[in-house]
C-alpha cells in the first residue's frame, strides 16, 4: 500500500483544507492509500479533532512533526537551506528517503520546484524539470508545460517537455498516442524564437505524436492534447487563464444577473494540483487557495502516477532521444 504525503501546512487555507481533503480522499472509494500529514502536529491534531474524523479513516492517517512553515513571502531557495523543518523540507526528504511514496503541496510553489530539484534530484537522462497542468478547453482539457519551473529553456529542455508531456497524458487520458504542439507565435516552423524554431526540428525527430507550432488561440480551442513552451510563457499564459473564469463570471452576472451552473467545468482548481515533470519522485504543486476538493484531487493524481509507475516511463522514453547531437545547447 502507498502512502502519499501531504503538506498540512501549506495554502492559504491551512491546516484545514490541506486536511480537509486528505479525509475526502480517504473517503473516495477508489482511493487505496495512506496519507501523511506534514505539519505542526498539534495544530493537525485539533483540526482532526474538530473534524470528528470516523476512527477508521484515522488508521490511515500518519502524522509526521514539522516545526516550521515557508511562507508564500519567503525566498524559495533560501527559505529551503535556512529552514530545515519546514513542512516541505520535512515531506520532501521522507519522500526522498522512500518513507512516502509523493509529496503534494499547495505550499510556496517556488520553494517546492527548487526543494523538490535539491532534494530529490532529477529523473536520469533530465536536464530541466517542469511544472505540467490541465487546461480547460472547449474540447475537453489540455496539459500545458512548462508552467514555472524552468524560465529559461533550450530547444533541448523543449523536446524533453514534449516527450514528459505526451507520457504524462497518455495515462491521464487513455490516449494512446496524443498530439503535441509547440507554442510559439505562428504555425509556421520557422516562427518563434531561435530556441523554439530549434525545438520544432528536434521535436520533429522523436516518436511523438507532434502536430507542430500552435498560437495561443488553439490552446483554448482544444486544437491538442499537449502544448509544450517555456516557464517564463507558461505561467503567463496560467495566470491569464486563471482570471478567464472570474471575468467571464463577472460578464455573465452584470448583463444576466445569474452565473449558469455549468462554469465550474472551468475553473482550474478542479483539476488538482500540478505534478513537477522529470524530477525523481512524485512532486505535486496545489494552488494555494485550493479547496479541499482540489487537494483530494491532486492526492488521486499522486496515487495514479505511483500506480502506473510515470517515471520509469518517462525515463525508458528520454532515454532514446539521450544522444549527444541533441544535447549540444541542452545545460
Amino acid at each position: 500500500m502507498s502512502l502519499i504525503l501531504l503538506d498540512a501546512m501549506g495554502g492559504d487555507f491551512a491546516p484545514k483544507n490541506p486536511i480537509e481533503g486528505a479525509i475526502l480522499a480517504l473517503k473516495d472509494k477508489n482511493f487505496n492509500s495512506d496519507i501523511g500529514l506534514v505539519g505542526d502536529e498539534k495544530l493537525i491534531n485539533e483540526s482532526l479533532n474538530n473534524l470528528n474524523v470516523d476512527q477508521d479513516l484515522l488508521k490511515r492517517i500518519e502524522i509526521f512533526h514539522a516545526s516550521e512553515v515557508i511562507s508564500m513571502h519567503d525566498s524559495p531557495t533560501k527559505a529551503i537551506k535556512e529552514k530545515g523543518n519546514s513542512s516541505i523540507v520535512v515531506g520532501l526528504k521522507l519522500h526522498k528517503q522512500k518513507v512516502g511514496d509523493a509529496f503534494i503541496s499547495a505550499g510556496n510553489t517556488g520553494a517546492m520546484a527548487a526543494g523538490s530539484l535539491l532534494i530529490l534530484g532529477r529523473i536520469k537522462g533530465i536536464y530541466r524539470p517542469a511544472i505540467a497542468t490541465f487546461f480547460p478547453t472547449l474540447k475537453g482539457k489540455t496539459l500545458v508545460l512548462d508552467v514555472g519551473a524552468t524560465v529559461d529553456c533550450k530547444p533541448f529542455n523543449l523536446m524533453q517537455f514534449a516527450i514528459m508531456g505526451s507520457v504524462y497524458m497518455k495515462i491521464f487520458s487513455g490516449n494512446l498516442n496524443p498530439t503535441v504542439g509547440l507554442l510559439s507565435i505562428g504555425e509556421e516552423p520557422t516562427k518563434g524564437n531561435d530556441a523554439t524554431v530549434k525545438a520544432h526540428q528536434l521535436i520533429k525527430q522523436t516518436n511523438i505524436n507532434f502536430y507542430g507550432n500552435i498560437e495561443g488561440k488553439d490552446i483554448i480551442k482544444g486544437v491538442v492534447d499537449v502544448a509544450v513552451c517555456d516557464g517564463f510563457v507558461g505561467n503567463v499564459l496560467l495566470k491569464f487563464y486563471e482570471s478567464v473564469g472570474d471575468f467571464i463570471r463577472s460578464v455573465i452576472l452584470k448583463y444576466l444577473k445569474e452565473p449558469p451552473s455549468d462554469l465550474s467545468t472551468y475553473d482550474y482548481q478542479n483539476y488538482g494540483g500540478a505534478p513537477l515533470l522529470g524530477v525523481d519522485g512524485i512532486s505535486i504543486i496545489s494552488h494555494g487557495k485550493s479547496s479541499p476538493l482540489a487537494i483530494k484531487n491532486a492526492i488521486l493524481v499522486a496515487e495514479r502516477m505511483v500506480e502506473e509507475k510515470l517515471n520509469k516511463k518517462i525515463e525508458k522514453e528520454i532515454e532514446l532521444f539521450d544522444k549527444d547531437e541533441y544535447k549540444q545547447d541542452a545545460v
